[in-house]
């Protein structure tokens, strides 16, 4: 049960890093698109 537990952990912990590069990723187009936008003329 306990090393199930920890195998849960280690999933979740990789899971919340790859939420947390997908959301700077995110972070990062979002603000090209809106520098894009904002230089148009």
């Amino acid at each position: 049960m306990k090393m199930r537990m920890g195998a849960h952990d280690l999933k979740l912990n990789s899971l919340k890093r790859t939420l947390k590069q997908q959301k700077a990723r995110f972070y990062i187009i979002r603000r090209c698109v809106a520098m894009l936008m904002t230089w148009h003329d």
